[in-house]
């Protein structure tokens, strides 16, 4: 196991089996985001998509909660600007915050899951929307939230939830704010599978290492193929899977899953 110094004891960062795990910790305010923990998390991703033992990054939270959202009581302190912003400046930070962290996260050329051991909510939400993959507890729940202080919603929750579920079941998710188990989230596609909640932990780890043990560059390029896909035509589909396929045919990873093929074992990528 390698640990990965973020700079903040809020956000906890250690590399064992090619799966970097990310572990929000603030137990005692539910992992909520702030002015110390966030930029420390926007920091960490570049980081490790750049680390050739990081197969999987996976997301997960200390204590019993994924992430509660934005944590009110620690934000707006590291402002020292006397003069206060104007609207569109206040619009263009948040959009640029936006942008590295959810827009980023959704890019990562490697594999993401969002490991929920409880809740997800707000903010924290858009943060597990935006990774590939979500396992959950059982326990676990989720919560759009935004309706409950009167706000539109931010980190790209808009943007996820209708290309996951549908617009109108976005719909109702966004505007009446109600609880949805992990059990009703595995049902309608938000999660990919639900673990007991004693064993979640390892459980999630052996989910996240399936992954990193994979042909990482070739996951990488599904990725694009199926991401890029959702906003262009098909025959630019078409192209960009050309392309992919005959960059990956000829990888060391294509080669050495044909020779297990033909040794009748496994593929070894790592």
């Amino acid at each position: 196991m390698v640990s990965i110094d973020t700079g903040t004891d809020e956000l906890v960062c250690k590399v064992t089996d090619r799966v970097a795990i990310v572990t929000l910790n603030k137990p005692h305010k539910k992992n909520a985001l702030g002015d110390i923990l966030t930029p420390a998390l926007r920091a960490i991703l570049p980081v490790l998509e750049s680390r050739d033992d990081v197969g999987c990054v996976m997301l997960t939270g200390a204590g019993n909660a994924f992430c509660s959202g934005g944590d009110v009581s620690g934000m707006g302190g590291g402002d020292n600007d006397s003069r206060p912003k104007t609207p569109q400046e206040r619009i263009d930070e948040l959009a640029h915050k936006q942008i590295t962290l959810t827009s980023r996260l959704y890019h990562l050329s490697k594999p993401t899951v969002a490991a929920l051991p409880g809740a997800a909510a707000g903010a924290g939400l858009s943060i597990a929307l935006a990774c590939d993959l979500r396992i959950a507890s059982e326990s676990a729940f989720i919560l759009t939230a935004f309706r409950n202080i009167g706000l539109s919603g931010d980190y790209g929750a808009s943007w996820f939830l209708p290309r996951l579920i549908g617009l109108a079941a976005a719909k109702s998710l966004m505007y009446r704010a109600e609880r949805i188990s992990a059990a009703e989230c595995k049902d309608i596609g938000l999660v990919d599978e639900c673990y007991p909640e004693e064993t979640f932990r390892e459980d999630a780890m052996t989910y996240a290492r399936n992954l990193a043990m994979g042909p990482t560059s070739a996951l990488g390029r599904m990725k694009d193929n199926l991401q890029t896909g959702l906003d262009q035509s098909l025959d630019a589909s078409l192209a960009l899977e050309a392309r992919n396929m005959i960059n990956t045919g000829g990888s060391t990873e294509a080669g050495e899953a044909i020779r297990a093929f033909m040794e009748k074992r496994p593929p070894r990528f790592h």
